[in-house]
């Protein structure tokens, strides 16, 4: 039976799952953004600080960031989520005794859901760790097929929702958590620079978001039923572009499709 390991984080767990893979096991695995931009360091930070990247598994060094980009280039990892975790920097989510709060009683988790995608964009595929068909299956093709939306999410192709993101890949932006849109108080991405930036959102070939404007309406999302789950594509593997990487490729201006 299928298995799918979530917050896969350290070398020797990537190890093993990539061992059991090639030996023919259905095992699958995801890992997020902490894993990747953030270390144990992160946490040593003077008073109550440190909490603002307290998250399980923890992060950890530098050689477990490289083996969690090394999983992703070579499909050991097949997806990559936020674990959005919105607790507030205040005794109502994150702290819930306030500067009294002890390690064990804080809240654990990290927020990320906004920036999930720009700090991929920027660090993985603007900087060569993965190429744009490998982004386009951790950030969508592979989520849809895992969780049972494949008929209608995760590529662009004819019959499928047009839910797509138009990028501008030059865009540089400061990470504020003024600039985000979640009422969490904080990111633990404060100050990163990001290299590309989404600018416009359809969701069933409807504009959504453009330049930072919300165009939605209420009651514009639908229920979907989910499918079986498919298997995921092989990140390893080269296949013939899909529609969404072929969009990824134009210069200027990259497409991807959302899940």
């Amino acid at each position: 039976m299928p298995i799918l390991l979530v917050h896969v984080s350290a070398t020797e767990a990537i190890a093993a799952v990539r061992a059991a893979r090639l030996l023919g096991s259905k095992v699958y695995a995801e890992s997020c953004p902490q894993y990747l931009f953030l270390t144990a360091e992160d946490l040593d930070l003077d008073g109550l600080e440190g909490s603002k990247f307290c998250c399980s598994p923890p992060p950890r060094d530098a050689r477990a960031q490289e083996a969690v980009w090394q999983g992703f280039a070579d499909g050991t990892l097949g997806l990559y989520s936020s674990d959005h975790a919105p607790y507030r920097f205040d005794a109502s989510g994150k702290l819930p005794k306030g500067d009294a709060t002890t390690f064990k009683e804080m809240a654990n988790g990290v927020p990320g859901i906004e920036l999930r995608l720009p700090l991929m964009f920027s660090e993985g595929l603007l900087k060569g760790h993965i190429s744009a068909e490998q982004f386009v299956r951790l950030t969508a093709t592979n989520h849809a097929r895992m969780y049972g939306l494949a008929h209608c999410k995760g590529d662009i192709a004819p019959g499928l929702d047009a839910d797509l993101v138009l990028w501008d890949p030059e865009l540089r932006r400061t990470v504020r958590w003024t600039d985000l849109h979640d009422n969490v108080g904080y990111t633990p991405y404060e100050g990163r620079e990001i290299t590309g930036w989404p600018v416009t959102v359809l969701c069933r070939g409807e504009v959504v978001v453009d330049h930072g404007e919300l165009h939605a309406r209420a009651g514009q999302g639908r229920y979907i039923a989910r499918r079986c789950p498919q298997p995921l594509a092989d990140g390893a593997a080269q296949p013939a572009p899909s529609g969404a990487a072929r969009w990824l490729g134009l210069k200027g201006k990259a497409w991807s499709p959302t899940a």
